[in-house]
């Protein structure tokens, strides 16, 4: 089955073609974020402006440049939610506009499922079940899974995401937009060490998460750094961004450790933006040695926001047989809790694994048939 996928839910447009048989085909990403940064953060009413100049022309030349017919794609698969609810708004009618026009079958996908299975685009993919670690501007959340659409949600965070809060702290910093990047950037020149900022939430015990008060610290450091001889240096900046690094990177290590124990489970994803994180990384991949345990992550271009993972989270469920109605829906927020899994559909699943499986060429004709005389 062969999907196009859409991902409009905020500041970058991603347009993506996955074959269920073949892998990705190709694929194509826009950033907002030099328009934004000028205004210091994502100003919504330009991402839907600029979402609705980009999305189409970004297909149309995805698929000239792969030579990809209209005839072969098999379903459209579109970010229904969460995110901001005008760009949301333009992937969804798109996407279901174009499925409409080309006679074939669409789905609106969870946001964070998409990030959720971005892993899987990989060549050594994980296996359910597996705990994953959900990390990035918006989110903060430890999830177990099953397979797709089975998801118990462990812990989240309490007020700011991870990533919102590396986002604060570099405006704190003086530094732009986008902050994740430019902080870890920072921290590679600080002093390890000089200073060591609380580890929020990891003397008590569960699984939630909370970053709001490690934000504080981090101001009143800065301040009173100010207030000193000499006034904040450059090396006094780069020294709190890595003792903030630091903080962030052991507080989401030790909660991953006890979702791991908690659940039994010996696989550990993460995804979403922060997912992309050098020290991140390496602080999971050490801890899940001791553990026993394997880490899986996908490519960094596909930790941040794009079609490719939209696309296959998508053909996992219309192979299995979901189908949106002519409505066009999109939500700016959306609990995973309330996703169905494969097996709800009946169609093309394989009930071990929990991912729909490969079809061969006359179930697939049959599949697409029977989806669009739907």
């Amino acid at each position: 089955m062969r999907i196009l996928g859409l991902e409009t839910s905020c500041d970058e447009t991603g347009v993506a073609i996955y074959d269920s048989e073949q892998g990705l085909l190709g694929d194509a990403l826009y950033s907002q974020v030099d328009m934004h940064a000028r205004y210091g953060g994502v100003i919504p009413e330009l991402a839907s402006r600029d979402h609705i100049r980009k999305t189409l022309p970004m297909i149309r030349q995805l698929m000239d440049e792969k030579s990809i017919p209209v005839s072969s794609i098999d379903g459209i698969a579109y970010t229904s939610g969460p995110g901001l609810i005008g760009a949301l708004l333009v992937g969804a009618a798109l996407g279901r506009s174009l499925a409409m026009a080309w006679n074939v079958p669409a789905v609106g996908v969870h946001h964070m499922e998409g990030h959720l299975l971005a892993p899987m685009l990989e060549e050594d993919p994980p296996q359910f079940p597996f705990v994953a670690l959900l990390v990035s501007g918006g989110h903060t959340q430890l999830v177990a899974v099953q397979g797709i659409g089975q998801y118990t949600l462990l812990g989240e965070s309490l007020d700011d995401a991870a990533g919102e809060a590396f986002d604060k702290v570099a405006k704190m910093l003086g530094l732009a937009y986008p902050g994740g990047p430019r902080v870890a950037a920072l921290a590679q020149k600080g002093q390890a060490g000089r200073f060591k900022f609380p580890r929020p939430m990891t003397n008590r015990p569960g699984l939630d998460f909370s970053f709001s008060g490690l934000k504080t610290y981090v101001r009143n450091t800065l301040e009173s750094l100010a207030d000193a001889p000499g006034g904040l240096t450059e090396q006094d900046r780069a020294d709190v961004a890595l003792a903030f690094e630091e903080a962030v990177v052991l507080t989401l290590v030790i909660k991953c450790r006890r979702a791991l124990e908690h659940t039994g489970m010996k696989s550990l994803i993460i995804a979403g933006g922060v997912s992309a994180n050098i020290r991140l990384r390496a602080g999971l991949q050490k801890m899940v040695e001791s553990q026993r345990s394997k880490l899986f992550y996908a490519k960094p271009r596909f930790c941040t926001d794009n079609g490719a993972m939209i696309a296959y989270a998508g053909c996992q469920r219309l192979m299995a047989g979901q189908r949106e109605g002519l409505a066009i829906r999109a939500r700016a927020r959306w609990p995973m809790s309330t996703l169905s899994p494969l097996s709800a559909f009946n169609r093309l699943v394989d009930p071990a694994s929990g991912l729909s499986v490969p079809v061969n060429a006359d179930q697939q004709a049959g599949s697409i048939h029977n989806a669009r005389a739907e």
